[in-house]
């Protein structure tokens, strides 16, 4: 993502210099450059701080900028996984996801198992897709009970966990939008 010639403009419509921007948005000066040379992207909560501190929204700020990247990304190995400890898997379903507006994940629960708690930021959203298996979905103080075909779909910026309450491993596929990066 290209964001240098966005943010320079933005920058210069309000008359501020590098320094003044860096104080107002807490972002270093060196960082601020580089993000304007488009040599790096910055953070998400950089770009949070550098919204605030133009007055513009985070949509506005993003409208238009140039992807450097391909649309279409095909993945035909396994990918990048992390087991937890309790009997459960997380499988990244695609790359760079820094990049992307959502994260593909499968969910792999082994029998008894669950998935770590999570709460994830504000205007986060999450999208659950059960392939195999018996989910329980228990966010915030409620749970769900899934089965092969269930989906669910809720503001992930609530207390939330999965527990398989199976007799086999359970799969789902999930989606997280905007990725947790």
């Amino acid at each position: 993502m290209k964001i240098g010639k966005k943010l320079k403009v933005l920058r210069k419509e309000r008359k501020l210099t590098l320094k003044e921007l860096a104080e107002k948005s807490g972002v270093q000066i060196a960082t601020l450059s580089r993000m304007e040379r488009d040599i790096m992207t910055g953070t998400f909560r950089s770009h949070i701080n550098i919204c605030k501190a133009l007055g513009v929204s985070l949509s506005d700020f993003y409208r238009d900028v140039e992807h450097e990247h391909k649309t279409v990304s095909l993945i035909k190995q396994r990918h990048p996984s992390f087991a937890h400890p309790r009997k459960s898997t997380i499988e990244m379903l695609a790359t760079q996801v820094a990049d992307k507006k959502m994260m593909p994940l499968l969910i792999r629960i082994r029998k008894g198992g669950h998935t770590h708690k999570e709460e994830n930021k504000p205007g986060t959203e999450k999208f659950i897709y059960v392939l195999e298996g018996k989910i329980c979905a228990k966010i915030g103080k409620e749970e769900y009970n899934l089965s092969k075909g269930d989906s669910i779909y809720f503001d992930a910026s609530s207390l939330h966990a999965l527990h398989n309450i199976g007799k086999n491993e359970s799969r789902a596929i999930s989606l997280l939008c905007p990725p947790a990066v």
